[in-house]
């Protein structure tokens, strides 16, 4: 790989979570990494062949699209972030694969998107709305039972369509857009599962010397 660009892939649980590019980018600067990211989403879904297990997920998305990085997505859902952890190093030590980093957002990756409002307005595409987005308390976000959940209520909510056109609100799309409308990443260190995610990428940056790049 050439020492000017870091190129890392994405290997996620679902095609939404491709957004999770945004965050990395950020993280990985705040890092130390000054060479030019060029991050790749692994979209393992076009393959005829069926994919059995985490394990041959990472191998196919390596093969694909090798890079210097890889980072393999997760969601706790009901598990603890330690054990979605151990489950992503335990198929990744089974296949040749470049250094890791495992992205588990606790309890999935929506929770990572509750930190700002006004990202959430700007999604919604109604910026300068007024209507009260009820917010949980970012020391309570991992005890959500259903962010996903939230997330979509809070976009209805933040549009301010009713009727028909609150019917053609596409919400799915909306979502995709909170991560590109976020303007302080800084905010998800109040979340226990980013401040593990920053400090793994962090040693994942020094170990490898990537912040050393070009």
């Amino acid at each position: 790989m050439s020492g000017k660009v870091l190129e890392y892939t994405l290997v996620t649980d679902g095609s939404s979570d491709r957004v999770l590019t945004q965050i990395i980018n950020w993280t990985l600067r705040e890092s130390g990494v000054i060479a030019d990211l060029r991050p790749v989403w692994a979209d393992l879904s076009r393959l005829r062949k069926r994919l059995t297990g985490l394990e041959d997920r990472i191998r196919t998305a390596v093969e694909l699209y090798p890079c210097d990085l890889l980072f393999v997505h997760r969601d706790a859902e009901k598990l603890s972030r330690e054990s979605r952890v151990r489950e992503i190093n335990n198929a990744a030590i089974k296949v040749e694969v470049p250094p890791h980093v495992a992205v588990v957002p606790v309890r999935m990756q929506e929770s990572w998107l509750l930190c700002e409002e006004k990202a959430i307005r700007v999604a919604a595409g109604n910026p300068n709305g007024t209507a009260k987005l009820r917010l949980p308390k970012r020391t309570a976000i991992e005890q959500i039972a259903d962010p996903k959940k939230m997330v979509f209520e809070l976009l209805q909510t933040a549009s301010e369509l009713r009727g028909r056109k609150l019917q053609r609100f596409d919400v799915e799309f909306a979502r995709t857009q909170i991560c590109e409308q976020m303007t302080d990443f800084s905010l998800l260190r109040n979340l226990p599962s980013f401040v593990a995610f920053e400090a793994d990428v962090r040693t994942a940056v020094q170990t490898h010397h990537f912040d050393q790049w070009p």
